[in-house]
């Protein structure tokens, strides 16, 4: 059996590994083509994981949010383009929906009239730019639904 780290900056992937209660050979073991010092030098930092590393590590260890972490933290397209996720209760994101879409009923009726000519003209910008920001808070409450789903199906994946 591996010894028991006592790093003090372990960084998620440890973290997750750890919390699944495996070592870094019964890892390597389970995801089959990963050795386990390559995953002590991911855990390090001393090199970037791979996504298809990232999506074999989430699965082993049971951490779907390993894949938001690697693409809005890691990933040089997706730091641009993915916001980051984080895992909460399926009340708090039902609640963070519905209040949003409260706020954009207020909002569609402008949107249809910014949107019925096909252009955004100069004095419709900043209302456009308030819908946009709106509606990109949506899909990030949407994303953190479809991670409390993922999250649900990995843990029954767990059960024994």
């Amino acid at each position: 059996m591996g010894k028991r780290s006592v790093r003090k900056d372990k960084n998620i992937y440890q973290i997750s590994r750890e919390e699944a209660g495996l070592t870094r050979e019964k890892a390597s073991e389970a995801i089959g083509f990963i050795s386990d010092d390559r995953i002590e030098k991911v855990e390090s930092g001393k090199y970037a994981p791979h996504p298809d590393e990232v999506l074999a590590m989430a699965r082993c260890y049971a951490h779907p949010g390993l894949h938001n972490y690697f693409c809005s933290h890691e990933c040089p397209i997706g730091k641009k383009y993915v916001p980051e996720v984080q895992s909460r209760a399926l009340s708090e994101i039902a609640l963070e929906i519905l209040s949003h879409m409260n706020r954009l009923e207020g909002e569609k009726n402008r949107l249809i009239e910014i949107a019925r000519d096909g252009r955004i003209r100069p004095e419709e910008k900043e209302d456009f730019k308030v819908i946009l920001e709106q509606l990109r808070a949506v899909s990030a409450t949407i994303a953190s639904l479809e991670l409390w789903v993922e999250e649900q199906e990995a843990g029954e994946n767990d059960a024994p």
